[in-house]
C-alpha cells in the first residue's frame, strides 16, 4: 500500500479532529500552529485523500437502553471465495453486527454484535443459521465489562517517519 506522506502538522490535525470533530477552524489552526487558511487547506487535502472519512458523534449506548455486547467467532463450512462473499454480504445487511473482521488463525471471522439482550443475540444467531450463510461453527463471548475501547487512532505510533 502506498501510504501518503504525512508530516507532523498533518498528524497534529488528525489527532485534534479525532478528539474533537466539532473544533472550529480557528481553534484547530491555533492548536497545530498554523494560520487558518493553510490549516484549512491541509484539512481539505486530508479529506480529499480519503484519510478523513467522516465526522461522527460517539453515542453512549448504555445511556439510551441496556445493551448486550457480544464477540462472536465464526468458522465457515467451506472456504471458496463464493462462500466468503455470501457470508460477508449477509453480515453487511445486519445492523446488530457493528464490526466484522476476517482473520487468520483458527477461525474465519470475528464479529462485534450489539443487541438489546442475550435473547435478542440468540435470535440473531438462529436467524443467521436458518439463512444458511455458510456458518459451520460459532463461539460466543459475552462482554461483561469494557476495560478500554478507543476511537482515537494512536497517530504517533502508527505513522512511520523517514
Amino acid at each position: 500500500m502506498n501510504a501518503p506522506k504525512l508530516d507532523d502538522i498533518d498528524l497534529k490535525i488528525l489527532d485534534a479532529i479525532q478528539r474533537d470533530g466539532r473544533i472550529t477552524k480557528l481553534a484547530l489552526a491555533e492548536k497545530v500552529g498554523l494560520s487558518p487558511t493553510p490549516c484549512w487547506m491541509r484539512l481539505r487535502r486530508l479529506e480529499k485523500a480519503g484519510i478523513i472519512s467522516g465526522y461522527h458523534a460517539r453515542v453512549a449506548s448504555r445511556t439510551i437502553a441496556p445493551v448486550a455486547n457480544v464477540l462472536m467467532e465464526v468458522t465457515l463450512g467451506n472456504h471458496r471465495q463464493a462462500d466468503f462473499d455470501r457470508f460477508e454480504r449477509a453480515v453487511r445487511q445486519m445492523p446488530e453486527i457493528v464490526a466484522c473482521w476476517s482473520v487468520g488463525g483458527g477461525v474465519d471471522y470475528i464479529l462485534k454484535v450489539m443487541t438489546r439482550d442475550v435473547d435478542a443475540y440468540q435470535r440473531l444467531v438462529d436467524g443467521m443459521l436458518e439463512r444458511e450463510i455458510g456458518i459451520e461453527r460459532y463461539f460466543t463471548y459475552i462482554v461483561t465489562r469494557t476495560v478500554k475501547e478507543e476511537t482515537v487512532l494512536p497517530m504517533a505510533e502508527l505513522v512511520v517517519r523517514s
